[in-house]
């Protein structure tokens, strides 16, 4: 199915790669003055803020990486320029179980509905699945969220809970759907 000539963090148009400390804050400063984004990406309430902040959460965050032995973080690169498009996340790893849950993100909204979205999650699955031999990978996806609900069921992803009205957004109660997908179920179609 892969063999080792296989790049594990390359796709057509992207790249995974380590955060720049200097280019990065800037650029994800940015998105997160982008509304749309942030609800699409986070749960908790969006705020926007200073690139000096998100430089000291990309150091919390590496040390975070580096301690917990149970996260993977990639910046999502656009191979053509080299500039920072989005994130790309497997966090909260039980080893003893096998599970993963992941996070995708396209940060500009130029940069969305490209295909990139597509292209990240086909390369963060392969690193879950053929390389961390995760037995399974969870996604959670607001309601509201039918870009994010599309793609993971393009991939197989199943809606394994529902939990009703756990998001407020604008006076309105949405439900937050969690979806899992099984290393079985990704290498069938893979």
């Amino acid at each position: 199915m892969f063999d080792i000539q296989t790049q594990l963090f390359e796709g057509q148009d992207i790249r995974f790669g380590p955060i720049d400390h200097e280019k990065d804050p800037g650029v994800e400063s940015k998105w997160t003055h982008d509304s749309e984004f942030m609800r699409l990406m986070e749960t908790s309430p969006a705020r926007p803020m200073p690139a000096a902040m998100i430089k000291k959460q990309y150091e919390k965050l590496e040390k975070q990486v580096e301690e917990d032995k149970n996260l993977y973080h990639f910046m999502i690169r656009a191979k053509v320029d080299d500039r920072l498009i989005g994130k790309a996340v497997i966090q909260w790893i039980e080893w003893t179980n096998g599970n993963g849950f992941i996070r995708i993100g396209i940060g500009a909204s130029e940069d969305r509905r490209k295909g990139y979205g597509t292209q990240a999650l086909r390369m963060l699955l392969r690193f879950a699945f053929a390389e961390l031999n995760l037995f399974r990978v969870s996604a959670a996806a607001p309601e509201y969220n039918e870009g994010a609900i599309a793609l993971l069921q393009k991939f197989g992803f199943v809606q394994e809970v529902c939990r009703r009205k756990a998001l407020e957004r604008d006076g309105r109660r949405w439900d937050l759907y969690i979806f899992g997908l099984l290393n079985d179920e990704w290498r069938n179609q893979a």
